[in-house]
Formats: C-alpha cells, structure tokens, sequence
C-alpha cells in the first residue's frame, strides 16, 4: 500500500483542543482509518511542524479525502508528501 508523510501544524484553535483533550490525537487517527487510511507512525516534533505521521492509503485519491477533511476543520494545516521505497527509488533511476 503507498504510503504517504502527511505533516502538520496547528492552529491556535487546535493547540486549545490539544491541550484541552490530548486524547483527540488518537480520535483523529480512528476517523482516519473510517476516511480509508491508516497511521502506521506519529511523533510530536518541535520546530515547523507540530507532528510528522506516516500514513498508508490505497491510492491519492483516498490521501486526497483524508488531507481535505482534516485541513476543512480548521485546526491545523496539513502538507502531504509522497514516500517512495528506496529500492523503487532506485530501480526507477
């Protein structure tokens, strides 16, 4: 399954429901698997982004569905970067 890095910073509103709810974290993980993905890794980061989470989806299209809903709540804004293998890397160069 591809799997994607989907970066995330907060916004004051999602700081508050953070601090408010630390548990949301884990709500937002299940309503991704309910949108057809899945978080296989996340971190907390300090610096630009406030988490980095490795994500498996079956295609774009489902990437695509998860990154507008979260980003439509607005309480974080979202970057998504593709993660290729390095041996597909490779072998495609």
């Amino acid at each position: 399954m591809p799997t994607y890095v989907l970066l995330t910073r907060l916004s004051p509103d999602g700081v508050q429901t953070i601090k408010n709810n630390p548990q949301r974290i884990r709500e937002v993980n299940k309503e991704v698997e309910a949108l057809g993905a899945s978080v296989t890794a996340q971190w907390a980061t300090l610096g630009q982004y406030d988490f980095v989470n490795i994500v498996e989806a079956p295609d774009e299209q489902t990437i695509a569905r998860v990154s507008l809903e979260l980003s439509s709540r607005g309480t974080g804004s979202f970057e998504t970067l593709t993660a290729i293998p390095i041996d597909d890397f490779i072998a495609g160069i």
